[in-house]
């Protein structure tokens, strides 16, 4: 759950890395460079969760079920959900390169984090998704045990 939270929390810098741009001109890739290390080493810096209680594992469970659900079907109302938040996501983040790019702060700013609440919201989605689904197969139930290395084509 760190990894996750800890990205939710690294939006803020990130914003201010790319908007930067607009104050310091190309010594702006420094901080964006920061961020973009920062992103791919979070998920290496904290451990595997010790259980699947935390609202963000569960979110992040509910997301294997959600790109699972070709194999086990999942209820309507859930992908439906998740498609709609993720275009909401999308539709913030062009108008936030909009204003990234025409130096628009608060366009940039506000939709910017209309596509973080959208993300967030699909999480919790993906989270509510897991807490139905937990036991509708045996992967996912391993996966509630903690037992990580569980995979399809174990089961």
């Amino acid at each position: 759950p760190w990894s996750g939270l800890t990205r939710i929390a690294g939006s803020v810098p990130l914003f201010f890395a790319i908007f930067s741009f607009h104050w310091i001109g190309w010594w702006a890739f420094l901080p964006i460079a920061i961020m973009l290390v920062w992103t791919l080493v979070n998920p290496r810096l904290f451990p595997p969760p010790e259980s699947s209680g935390h609202w963000m594992t569960r979110g992040v469970l509910g997301e294997r079920v959600f790109l699972n659900r070709e194999r086990v079907p999942i209820p309507t109302e859930h992908a439906i959900f998740a498609r709609v938040t993720t275009l909401a996501s999308v539709l913030f983040v062009l108008i936030a390169i909009y204003g990234f790019w025409t130096g628009q702060f608060w366009t940039a700013f506000a939709s910017f984090f209309a596509s973080v609440a959208a993300k967030v919201w699909f999480v919790d989605r993906m989270a509510w998704l897991w807490d139905e689904m937990k036991d509708a197969h045996p992967v996912y139930r391993a996966w509630s045990r903690a037992d990580w290395t569980a995979s399809f084509d174990e089961g």
